[in-house]
């Protein structure tokens, strides 16, 4: 089971004792782990007596609005007034899911001017000292078993609801690709089964996430995997590349792209996929990158688009034109050697 300094839970108790507003951020675009474990610690504060209120940065997919709570959540592209202020009255800011400030793009200077504590609950790697109390478990599955583990450490898993275990089964799923990958340590489970004894269906919760989509979804897909993929043999790879255009044809919504990246590991030999999107929002190209075995797409996303992650799950951006992303991504592959 993961386990954090004595002194570290510690200071948190205080914290959680001394303070009565809190605020929880997550980093831009969240999934399933971000969103998952920032309404999951909200639930369980606001329960301790406290007031809790989430900021995200700007909007989570459509299939994940069924989460407990995701309504509430102030997003701070809409209302930038109202998420500032927040951030700059809590007596605590927990910043959760993310390493760095500059993964919440428009909060990262609220963030980092805030005058609260602040805790860092996160399983990236290479966590930037920037918070009064970090809690940072690489080895985790996602962000969501850690909170389920703090939560435990500090004697308050009697006050978990329903809605948070929700939240952090969701969480844990989703970043996991339905304890697929980065799951295979027994203490993931060992934390499912106390999940299940909350009274959570996680068969619905399944559902909820990967049978919840659009016709315009399933369509996109099919067109990306035979119109717009790539197969590079001699690398191991693959990548599928979309414009802005092409996604509006398919009445693309948040979260529509959602797992794309994933499937053409599904080919015997690939071993990894990179997946290149406009922006719908910014003029810039969002980066997807995903591997299996030891092929470290962490590194690849360091090197070469200006992002980082995990060994088998990274990300990143580039600034340009979608062609010119896939001829960097070409260049990428050829000088990249793993």
């Amino acid at each position: 089971m993961l386990s954090f300094p004595h002194d570290d839970i510690e200071a948190f108790r205080r914290l959680i004792a001394e303070g009565s507003f809190f605020a929880l951020t997550c980093h831009t675009n969240p999934d399933g782990d971000a969103l998952g474990s920032t309404l999951a610690m909200a639930h369980w504060l606001r329960e301790m007596g406290k007031e809790a209120v989430v900021i995200v940065p700007d909007m989570y997919p459509d299939f994940l609005q069924w989460l407990p709570g995701a309504q509430e959540a102030v997003r701070a592209d809409k209302y930038p007034e109202k998420a500032s202020l927040t951030l700059s009255m809590a007596d605590v800011l927990l910043c959760m899911d993310y390493n760095t400030p500059s993964r919440t793009e428009q909060l990262e200077s609220f963030v980092r001017d805030a005058k609260g504590k602040k805790v860092l609950i996160d399983h990236h790697l290479d966590p930037e000292p920037f918070c009064d109390v970090t809690f940072s478990a690489p080895q985790a599955s996602s962000t969501a078993e850690i909170v389920f583990i703090l939560i435990d450490a500090l004697g308050g898993a009697d006050k978990l609801t329903k809605a948070a275990a929700e939240c952090i089964y969701c969480g844990m799923m989703t970043d996991t690709g339905a304890f697929t990958y980065n799951s295979t340590r027994p203490e993931v489970y060992a934390v499912i089964s106390r999940l299940l004894a909350y009274g959570i269906d996680k068969d619905r919760i399944y559902r909820r996430v990967y049978h919840n989509y659009s016709e315009g979804r399933l369509r996109l897909i099919g067109y990306s995997l035979f119109k717009k993929m790539r197969v590079y043999p001699e690398h191991k790879a693959a990548l599928i590349f979309l414009s802005k255009a092409e996604m509006a044809q398919f009445q693309y919504i948040k979260g529509d792209t959602e797992g794309l990246v994933n499937m053409p590991l599904q080919m015997k030999g690939i071993v990894l996929s990179c997946f290149l999107r406009e922006d719908t929002e910014k003029s810039s190209i969002r980066v997807s990158l995903r591997s299996v075995g030891s092929y470290p797409c962490n590194r690849f996303a360091e090197q070469y688009w200006e992002g980082g992650g995990h060994l088998n799950a990274a990300g990143g951006s580039f600034n340009g034109t979608l062609d010119e992303a896939v001829a960097h991504f070409e260049t990428a592959l050829q000088a990249f050697c793993p």
